[in-house]
């Protein structure tokens, strides 16, 4: 995918999500989201993408930016889902950020839809410190909107975005592994089927429940949870000295008496 197609792609993806499906996707990424950054600390975070949904809402690090690409539309660059302003223009593929600057990093369907995924989290991983937070959502191929959106290929009637490259959970952990972004915890959700009316998704709501219980690899969405691995880097605690120190030897004082005796 070049990097026109994923301009075009990243466009159709911001009107998916004002679809009724759309605003099923968002809502519940949006409650996971928060879930998940609330207890997240540092000085400096940083959403790429999706300004649909403020990833970092419920974060209370003092600086906070939401990004979009530099051609954007003007609608994306002028508002974020919260009504800030959307802070940062950039490049996916090239952050305009010092290396070890960030505490956290939140990829809300960004990688599905960039030219150079990989090139991405390089550049995330470059940028995020020593123990920093990676946060990625995606769209999950093994689930019924999947095999939804694989038969409309063929059919040329696609359920979501088609220049998506949607990426299995499997898949972006072996990528984050290479990158010594460990994989921490994981999420799926949205099990209802792939209506195109609120109506019929409100009516399959009772499904959630159930899928987290059965079938929880199977939500048409994921949210992974990832941490910055540094190797050879040690938790620096008190230097406790565990060997028992030497007990002093007694040295005899001299008996005054005896002394004067023996004078």
């Amino acid at each position: 995918m070049d990097s026109a197609a994923s301009e075009k792609s990243i466009i159709a993806l911001d009107r998916w999500l004002q679809s009724p499906a759309g605003a099923y996707v968002r809502a519940w990424e949006q409650a996971c989201l928060d879930e998940l950054t609330a207890d997240i600390f540092g000085f400096n975070a940083v959403q790429i993408g999706v300004p649909q949904i403020d990833a970092l809402a419920a974060n209370r690090m003092p600086n906070k930016w939401q990004a979009a690409t530099r051609t954007s539309s003007a609608d994306e660059l002028a508002i974020a889902a919260s009504g800030k302003q959307v802070a940062v223009a950039l490049d996916f593929a090239d952050l305009p950020f010092a290396s070890q600057s960030l505490d956290l990093v939140v990829l809300p369907h960004v990688l599905e839809f960039a030219a150079e995924p990989h090139q991405v989290l390089r550049e995330v991983e470059r940028v995020l410190i020593p123990e920093g937070q990676l946060i990625i959502c995606g769209f999950n191929p093994a689930s019924m909107w999947g095999v939804r959106q694989g038969m409309g290929r063929i059919t040329s009637s696609t359920y979501l975005p088609t220049a998506g490259e949607f990426i299995s959970m499997p898949r972006l952990k072996d990528w984050l592994k290479l990158l010594n972004l460990g994989a921490t915890r994981s999420h799926f959700g949205c099990y209802a089927p792939p209506f195109r009316t609120s109506q019929w998704l409100h009516r399959f709501a009772f499904v959630e429940g159930a899928g987290r219980r059965w079938w929880p690899y199977l939500g048409a969405v994921y949210i992974v949870h990832a941490i910055k691995r540094v190797k050879g880097m040690n938790i620096i605690g008190p230097a406790w000295n565990k060997k028992p120190g030497k007990a002093p030897k007694a040295v005899p004082a001299t008996n005054r008496n005896e002394r004067n005796n023996q004078n």
